[in-house]
């Protein structure tokens, strides 16, 4: 099949904007061409944030240390250096056309994300003693989170974006006195990758949020959740994403037909259900709210049904 045909329309204007600003002429103004406007997306207000001046970080006017303050009684601040708005230039687009991946996870902190992460706070029974890996994590904050408060055995935060990844290392240091007992390392991982020798059958959770969005990294992404999940004991994925027209079912149906099963559930958690209902019915901290594209909804992905 033709991967043009089989890509979604937003996927194809994303690529086409990649490629439109690489053949942009020299003769255009620098800073035309270097920063690239955008509006970071709303999120649910789960977790309590602010920015903050570190000297850990380093002194850099693109990037801004935000510090999360995680609403667990005796959990640690967690401080993680982040871009900050309006400053992707033209170099974070040749790479993500170097890697055949997108760029979302420098754009911001992504309201899936910090779902994910107040779920599994909220939840530290799960994660006791588990090896954990997050995929497309982007700055790495729900994994950061598993690691400081929930007594994982080993959480792994990964991402296929070097520029991200790179990042995902230096939050690690920043907070590595928070982890306790629990190892943290990041990782470069791409889903179509051959060679997982080492990885395979080796987690007993993954986690992953707004994974789901281009249709063209579907199969991959069903593919390396069955090679990371444990066979022979007990393991889940779980995963965080808006149905977005119809990218979630045909997520979905690549998980069925890979031999995996999953449990879709709407209402995971009271606190994000009651700020759902809230947004629904119109509120100024979030305008345009809308379930399809906002809310994520909880899969539930094991080996055995």
């Amino acid at each position: 099949m033709d991967p043009i045909s089989s890509s979604s329309s937003s996927s194809l204007r994303w690529n086409i904007l990649r490629q439109a600003l690489l053949r942009r002429s020299d003769s255009q103004s620098e800073a035309e061409i270097k920063q690239i406007s955008r509006k970071a997306t709303q999120g649910f207000n789960l977790i309590p944030f602010q920015m903050v001046n570190s000297s850990l970080e380093s002194n850099n006017s693109r990037e801004a240390c935000v510090c999360y303050t995680i609403p667990v009684y005796g959990s640690p601040k967690l401080y993680l250096t982040q871009r900050v708005d309006n400053c992707s230039d033209l170099n974070d687009f040749e790479i993500s056309n170097r890697y055949n991946i997108d760029n979302t996870g420098l754009v911001c902190q992504w309201p899936s994300e910090e779902v994910l992460a107040y779920f599994c706070k909220s939840q530290p029974e799960r994660f006791r003693g588990k090896r954990v890996i997050e995929l497309g994590s982007g700055y790495g904050f729900a994994g950061l989170v598993i690691a400081a408060a929930t007594e994982a055995s080993q959480v792994v935060i990964s991402d296929g974006n070097p520029q991200v990844v790179n990042y995902i290392k230096r939050n690690i240091e920043s907070n590595s006195m928070a982890f306790g007992n629990t190892s943290v390392k990041a990782m470069e991982l791409h889903w179509n990758q051959q060679e997982l020798s080492e990885l395979t059958n080796s987690f007993d959770i993954i986690v992953a949020s707004d994974c789901t969005f281009f249709k063209e990294f579907h199969k991959h992404l069903s593919s390396i959740i069955k090679v990371l999940l444990k066979a022979k004991e007990p393991s889940e994925a779980l995963f965080f994403s808006p149905k977005r027209g119809d990218s979630l079912d045909k997520f979905l149906k690549e998980i069925k037909d890979i031999g995996l099963h999953y449990v879709l559930t709407e209402n995971y958690d009271a606190q994000v259900w009651k700020c759902h209902e809230k947004l629904v019915k119109g509120d100024d901290s979030w305008p345009n709210y809308d379930k399809n594209h906002c809310y994520p909804l909880l899969i539930q992905i094991t080996n055995h049904s």
